[in-house]
């Protein structure tokens, strides 16, 4: 039955990884020109703790969206709003920059002020000025190209967020290490949550940002962990006999969404957290798995062979008939809603190619967002604008990301083994 089940879903990728590496492979045509002028330093020379523009235009620049003016080809570099040329800057065809200071204060901790300017109008679009201790400078640099974002493009930034995914890599002695990580949405600070010689699994976010759901085969079957990330304290929810997979959250967090095999052959059950009480929403002689909730919490969309091949199917939270919802193929796999609810992304495999497709729900309409060979895992960002996944190259398996509407490529690669299933975590206030 587990062999089954795998055959189900994506071939395992096995492929080392190349080194950390962020690259755009295809960005927006006209991306706006940007200049995001050195910040100001009011501490010790040589002693700025962090480069702030250089974050700042890594992540705009990510994006696919913007087009940041190299320093060395900057007319003046300003730190004040009165000390901008604007003439120079209009000359350049620059529409917006953005400058800003970094202040050391007497407790350690730091000052940091921004303001985004309108280079044609000559008027401020944006600012803040915020205390920061050395540890959130980095995550400040990102609220900051949140509000860039969000401001020229009216689209939230999802900078300021953070990811999950597995790598594995192969020891000398021939066995496995399976390491959970948690990363900056960049890639940066990435941190171990947990390390296992047996597989892990399926990890995805809480609703809150606070803990992870995931799949462990420690003791030799599996099993599913609840997490919290900030105290590493981990709960096990469901271990029952054979078959325990794929967790999702519902947007309440009350809830996991899990494929469980306890009563025969794969289905879909609702785990309520606060009870561990058990809801089966499938009852079908297939294999049905990968759900995931809908925004609203009131559908899952999960993956079926019942037709003959794997399928995407939508039913009710409550149980009930589902329907299918994908067509014009003989493979798709690995469904999650958008965040606004209006299409679903997931794999679509033809002709021994895996490719990441969006479906859009409204007018039915199928749209492959990725050209290469073996791309699973998506996940949407928060803000709908992108999609992560797991790409196989000739170098080895990395994360990627696409926009929504496939103009936006870039390459996320991962200097320590191979990388799977990632999960892009929610907007949070911590």
């Amino acid at each position: 039955m587990i062999k089954r089940l795998l055959l189900l879903l994506l071939p395992v990728l096995g492929l080392q990884a190349a080194p950390l590496n962020i690259v755009i492979d295809r960005g927006v045509e006209n991306a706006i020109p940007i200049a995001i002028v050195p910040f100001g330093w009011s501490g010790p020379a040589g002693a700025q703790p962090i480069d702030m523009d250089l974050t700042i235009g890594n992540d705009l620049a990510r994006s696919g969206r913007f087009a940041p003016l190299p320093t060395r080809d900057m007319p003046q570099q300003p730190t004040a709003f009165a000390a901008i040329n604007f003439k120079d800057w209009r000359l350049l065809g620059m529409d917006n920059i953005v400058i800003g200071n970094l202040q050391e204060r007497a407790d350690g901790n730091y000052e940091v002020s921004f303001r985004l300017v309108d280079v044609y109008k000559g008027t401020q679009l944006a600012g803040f000025r915020i205390p920061a201790g050395r540890a959130q400078l980095r995550r400040t640099a990102h609220r900051i190209s949140d509000i860039i974002f969000e401001k020229l493009t009216g689209i939230p930034g999802a900078f300021d967020t953070r990811i999950t995914y597995v790598t594995v890599k192969e020891l000398p002695n021939g066995n496995k290490r399976h390491s959970l990580q948690v990363a900056d949405a960049d890639g940066f600070n990435a941190q171990t949550l947990l390390e296992s010689s047996e597989p892990l699994m399926s990890p995805a976010w809480s609703p809150d940002g606070k803990q992870l759901a995931y799949v462990s085969f420690e003791g030799g079957n599996s099993s599913i962990y609840i997490q919290d990330i900030l105290s590493g304290r981990r709960e096990q929810v469901a271990a029952h006999a054979g078959i325990n997979s794929a967790p999702a959250w519902s947007p309440d967090g009350a809830r996991l969404a899990l494929t469980l095999s306890k009563d025969g052959n794969p289905e879909i059950y609702i785990l309520h957290l606060a009870d561990r009480s058990l809801q089966r929403i499938t009852r079908n002689r297939a294999i049905d798995t990968e759900a995931a909730f809908s925004p609203d919490g009131a559908k899952l969309v999960f993956t079926s062979d019942r037709g003959g091949s794997p399928q995407i199917y939508e039913v009710s939270a409550l149980g009930g008939t589902a329907r299918r919802v994908s067509f014009g193929g003989s493979y798709f796999a690995r469904p999650s809603y958008a965040p606004d609810g209006k299409s679903i992304i997931m794999v679509h495999g033809k002709e021994r190619r895996y490719r990441i497709a969006m479906l859009d729900l409204e007018n039915d309409y199928l749209d492959l967002l990725t050209e290469t060979r073996l791309d699973e895992s998506p996940s949407f960002s928060p803000n709908g604008s992108m999609i992560m996944y797991t790409t196989t190259r000739s170098s080895g398996t990395e994360l990627a990301a696409v926009s929504a509407d496939g103009r936006v490529h870039q390459r996320l690669a991962l200097q320590d083994g191979e990388v799977r299933e990632p999960d892009w975590g929610p907007f949070t206030t911590q």
